[in-house]
């Protein structure tokens, strides 16, 4: 098992990509605290890993509390005794051109997808850093390097996670702690179908193909890392292309 005595807090992890990485982790002897808003998904997220023989913690938590958060990561530190691995999935998207964009899906938004993973981190940090080690893998999308029209405020917020975890790669070296961004295109997931509803998701990816890629950087090589991964659909065109 690659993931074998490390301890990983997944937030967004009641359903979707969140509970995909979980689920995936714990496979690999990880043990996994599953954080979200919804008490009953989290808590069936958490018992699905008990029962692959890994412990779990299900927590109920808002990403854009701060006091919230802290309680959560103090709580999952006494219980597993740090965490190893930081994934900031907890997301928000709602869809519309600018001019009809009221300022209070503005600040949700990045509240959520930008503000969220910054609290989330300097939960964690001092831990991280008094080990001398871990890993934070941001959860943010190709909308976080090209424009998409209508979703002004989701690629402001995912344009900013991916230049937050670039300089927290850049000031976290020094204490062996690395910081990945992965930025997938079209997922099925529960959130894509409400901010998408008019759009055909039968060539979208599927929430495990993102798993695959989150556990791909939770094991690499200590001579290595990666600062940015772009995942799209197939039948996509490539970012940039």
């Amino acid at each position: 098992m690659q993931l074998e005595g490390k301890a990983a807090l997944v937030t967004g992890a009641g359903r979707g990509i969140g509970r995909e990485i979980a689920l995936t982790f714990a496979k690999e002897g990880c043990d996994v605290a599953v954080a979200s808003r919804t008490r009953t998904e989290v808590e069936a997220v958490a018992e699905e890993i008990r029962g692959l023989g890994r412990r779990s913690l299900a927590v109920v938590c808002d990403v854009t509390d701060y006091a919230g958060v802290s309680t959560m990561v103090e709580h999952v530190i006494q219980e597993f005794g740090g965490v190893d691995i930081l994934v900031n999935n907890a997301g928000y998207a709602r869809f519309q051109p600018f001019k009809d964009l009221p300022p209070e899906e503005w600040r949700r938004t990045l509240d959520v997808n930008l503000t969220g993973p910054y609290y989330c981190t300097k939960a964690v940090l001092p831990s991280m850093i008094a080990r001398q080690s871990g890993r934070i893998i941001n959860i943010s999308s190709n909308a976080g390097v090209k424009p998409i029209r209508d979703q002004s405020a989701y690629c402001a917020s995912k344009h900013g996670l991916n230049g937050l975890s670039k300089v927290l790669a850049m000031e976290l070296r020094p204490y062996g702690i690395n910081v990945h961004a992965i930025c997938p295109g079209g997922v099925d997931t529960q959130l894509s179908r409400q901010a998408m509803p008019h759009r055909d998701h039968s060539e979208f990816m599927a929430p495990e193909d993102i798993a695959h890629t989150a556990l791909y950087l939770a094991t690499l090589s200590p001579r290595a890392t990666v600062d940015e991964i772009v995942v799209r659909r197939f039948a996509s065109v490539p970012v940039g292309g």
